[in-house]
């Protein structure tokens, strides 16, 4: 009597894992030649390659007829599958949730954003987020076959990686606490969670020109945040905390903030309290679409709102960077898109802060170069943990030995 004996599931992972690997590094192999490039048997090579092909994580490509020597029926050359979602990156912002899908080889394949209300519960923004994960999947033919890893930003603080109950210290946003178990049990993936500012950051520091060893970013959305980069690395701060310059006091008098506190950054520089300023300027913008016609036409009054939130994000940046000395401050995020006064009058209010500092050069103050959606790119490159920025960072909870 024969038996059939199956790879432990954890062990199949972790071949699965490398099967993709060596496909991505070497283009299309026959089964022979990846049996041999990631040293399995070949039983254990076709039960894996089975699997993946089932799950469409791969395709054949064709054969090696062409390059064979010698008699024999020529093999299928498998190939990774250009639709195959392997790492889905997800930002939850206080008022849209952006969602980027990224095949094997890190480009991204499929993106969306969804809008909704600041008042909206939860459990209706993860609805919303798997609705929409749906809808550019259908549109751009998509799946998620092989996925890899999740990455998910929220709003508040966080200390790294949960794949458990993940912990949101701020009360506003209690029932966050639960979106990484929504998606793990949804998708079947480990989860990385993070501040969606952090995210970000670490978008723009891979994603712009150099590789700066200091960097201070700052994000302007429906939201104030940043991120912070010390000596070559990403740091979260000992409770999750480091980088929100949202919520550093800049005006004790001013408007309440979401945390609790009065006049935070996040209450004169995000883009609802910017149009609200220009309200009560007198020139009536109710979206950035608005905004962006009224920066074109010049209107006077809303130069004057736009450089006054420059000149206080300045301030703000000035602080931080006399304290960790950057190679260069980023302004990114949707506002800074549409009105780029801001980044003009940050930088020259923040090298004024800096004049009494010796340098060899200017500090390099530049708007970020990604669009709104860098909270779920960062979410993405946060699960291939291959920048050196990410070398203390902590890895996926539940991914075992991957290596993104």
């Amino acid at each position: 009597m024969s038996t059939t004996t199956h790879t432990p599931l954890g062990a199949r992972t972790l071949h699965e894992q490398r099967v993709l690997a060596a496909l991505r590094a070497g283009g299309a192999m026959s089964r022979g030649e990846l049996a041999r490039r990631v040293g399995l048997s070949r039983t254990t090579l076709s039960e894996i390659t089975t699997s993946l092909l089932e799950r469409r994580a791969i395709v054949v490509a064709d054969t090696d007829a062409a390059t064979r020597v010698g008699s024999g029926r020529p093999a299928e050359r498998l190939t990774l599958d250009p639709a195959s979602g392997q790492f889905l990156g997800v930002d939850f912002g206080h008022r849209r949730v952006h969602v980027a899908v990224a095949d094997a080889s890190h480009e991204i394949i499929a993106a969306g954003v969804e809008r909704y209300t600041a008042t909206t519960p939860w459990t209706e923004r993860l609805d919303l987020a798997f609705a929409l994960i749906d809808r550019v999947c259908g549109t751009s033919g998509a799946h998620f076959g092989a996925l890899q890893g999740i990455g998910i930003g929220v709003p508040g603080p966080y200390s790294g990686v949960r794949a458990g109950a993940a912990q949101v210290p701020w009360t506003r946003h209690p029932a966050a606490a639960g979106v990484d178990e929504a998606f793990a049990e949804r998708f079947g993936a480990p989860v990385v969670v993070d501040n969606n500012m952090r995210l970000a950051a670490l978008a723009e520091a891979i994603s712009g020109p150099g590789n700066p060893d200091n960097l201070i970013y700052v994000r302007l959305a429906d939201g104030v945040g940043g991120g912070l980069v010390v000596a070559g690395r990403l740091v979260t701060g000992s409770g999750g905390f480091a980088g929100e310059l949202g919520h550093v006091t800049v005006d004790p008098s001013g408007r309440t903030c979401q945390c609790g506190k009065r006049g935070c950054l996040e209450t004169i520089a995000s883009v609802p309290a910017v149009l609200q300023a220009c309200r009560d300027a007198g020139s009536s913008l109710e979206t950035l679409e608005d905004l962006a016609m009224a920066v074109e036409r010049r209107d006077p009054a809303v130069d004057v709102v736009l450089r006054d939130v420059g000149t206080t994000l300045g301030r703000v940046l000035g602080a931080a960077a006399m304290a960790l000395d950057p190679d260069e401050v980023v302004i990114g995020g949707e506002l800074v898109h549409v009105a780029p006064v801001i980044v003009e009058q940050a930088a020259a209010t923040l090298r004024y802060e800096l004049y009494p500092l010796p340098a060899s050069a200017p500090l390099a103050v530049r708007a970020g170069v990604l669009r709104d959606g860098d909270g779920a790119i960062g979410a993405i490159a946060a699960l291939f943990h291959q920048s050196p920025l990410l070398a203390e960072y902590p890895t996926p909870t539940g991914a075992g030995e991957q290596d993104f």
